[in-house]
């Protein structure tokens, strides 16, 4: 199956995509131009705040404003006005690192992870975002952290730590919001390129995007692939379902390393959109 171009927005690094199915629409970021996007599918009406840091992952909130990973903090975004307010800094999260992918847990949690600007080796890490506003160290040794999901009975978390080339999954405990017995559930051959930002559908089964690949696989719980989706650009981010039927795939991708003759006619750092079949569950919310 190949994708469609749904937004031409020419990110720099598009990452991110979750759907607010109560508006009907798609938020998503732009890590290095610091924004957050809104979109809206059938109006094909946009929005751009600026949040003045980098942003690696926004999620929907009981409060109906985002929660944000941004360099250095979590913050929230008031839809409305465009305002940003501090939530807690994380001084281990700037300076030279910058937040990535994040989502919010079943219990209602934030998590996000963060990585080197220059990409070196185990200087990152995966944080947890608590609804009263504190924030756990939940793992180390990270290097690019990025996409996660958790099962519909809140008993598995997927993971990516994109250089290992692979997807882990760990127990997870739904009520205190832990992780333990981290396991490799997907290898990918470094040929389709590097694991990025993953979503699971309701059936279970884990869709991840590659970054360097130019597409999005799906593969069951037991690591084996069955469904392709191929994009026209090479650097795809992340993957989200939506739709007023949550079964549209929407894919984010990167501009920045295309080389500038090529952007336009792939739609480098655009939003994409497929309809393979399978369904998609609502997003978590966080509660803090």
């Amino acid at each position: 199956m190949i994708a469609s171009l749904a937004f031409d927005v020419g990110a720099e690094l598009g990452e991110g995509p979750v759907w607010d199915p109560a508006a009907q629409c798609l938020y998503f970021v732009d890590i290095l131009r610091n924004r957050v996007h809104r979109f809206d599918p059938v109006t094909n009406a946009s929005r751009t705040y600026d949040v003045d840091r980098m942003v690696g992952a926004v999620a929907l909130t009981d409060a109906d404003d985002l929660i944000m990973a941004v360099q250095g903090r979590f913050a929230r975004l008031d839809l409305a006005s465009g305002g940003v307010s501090s939530v807690v800094d994380v001084a281990a999260a700037g300076g030279d690192l910058r937040m990535n992918d994040g989502k919010a847990d079943p219990g209602g949690r934030f998590w996000a992870g963060t990585m080197a600007l220059d990409t070196r080796p185990g200087a990152g890490a995966l944080y947890r975002l608590d609804p009263d506003g504190s924030v756990r160290t939940m793992l180390s040794n990270v290097t690019i952290s990025n996409g996660l999901d958790w099962t519909d009975d809140g008993r598995t978390m997927y993971y990516v730590d994109s250089p290992t080339f692979a997807i882990d999954a760990f127990d997870f405990d739904p009520v205190t919001g832990t992780i333990a017995n981290r396991r490799t559930v997907v290898t990918i051959p470094k040929r389709d390129g590097a694991p990025d930002g993953l979503t699971l559908d309701a059936e279970g089964h884990i869709w991840v995007a590659l970054w360097g690949g130019g597409a999005v696989h799906r593969y069951t719980p037991d690591g084996t692939r069955v469904a392709e989706i191929r994009l026209p650009t090479k650097y795809v981010t992340s993957c989200a379902f939506g739709g007023p039927d949550l079964r549209d795939v929407y894919i984010t991708t990167q501009g920045l390393d295309v080389p500038a003759a090529d952007r336009a006619a792939q739609h480098a750092g655009g939003l994409f959109v497929a309809r393979p079949g399978p369904r998609g569950r609502p997003p978590n919310r966080f509660t803090g």
